[in-house]
């Protein structure tokens, strides 16, 4: 597609978004006609399980509805609709993962907890990798990432400072990734 076609349905999709904020169920269905095969292929891009994509970009079009009145017809449609999805699909991620380093630190600690089996084939790998952690890392792991809490909220329980928890946690993904050999992104 030429740029100046892009353009031209741009400008439509802003024209419809403004119709959908004032209640045009037409233009909605529209919008939302035209709007979902780029938005899946942006998705696709981040989310690999078809199932989970399914998820995420249902999520991403609940998050677009809850926030309609915040889009600012002047301004172009998709820039705004991928910044929804980008954290939509962020949010999905984060799950996937505690959840998954949930399952993997429960088993790798003997606590007994809901059995999830994660879909993620390198469970084995990454539970041999989180033992060769020292204990203090280990715990920062864990709390940061299962349990979803702040350096600072970590430091207040573990007695050290907020910048020692950024370091411990720091040190234990770059080993965990080195490891596992990825790619060094790991997220956050």
């Amino acid at each position: 597609m030429d740029e100046e076609t892009l353009r031209a349905r741009s400008v439509q999709r802003a024209r419809w978004m403004e119709r959908v904020q004032r209640g045009d169920r037409e233009a909605y269905d529209e919008l939302l006609t035209d709007m979902a095969p780029p938005l899946l292929r942006f998705l696709r891009r981040r989310i690999a399980d078809a199932h989970e994509l399914e998820d995420v970009f249902q999520d991403t079009l609940m998050a677009v509805h809850r926030a309609r009145h915040t889009y600012d017809p002047s301004r172009p449609f998709e820039p705004w609709l991928f910044a929804i999805a980008r954290h939509v699909a962020l949010q999905a991620e984060r799950t996937h993962r505690r959840k998954w380093a949930r399952h993997v630190i429960q088993e790798l600690s003997g606590i007994e907890g809901p059995s999830e089996s994660p879909d993620v084939i390198g469970k084995r790998h990454l539970t041999e990798a989180l033992a060769k952690l020292p204990p203090a890392q280990r715990q920062v792991v864990w709390l940061a990432r299962v349990e979803g809490m702040t350096s600072a909220e970590i430091s207040r329980m573990i007695g050290v400072s907020a910048g020692a928890v950024k370091v411990r946690l720091h040190r234990a993904e770059r080993k965990l990734i080195s490891w596992l050999g990825g790619s060094g992104d790991h997220g956050d």
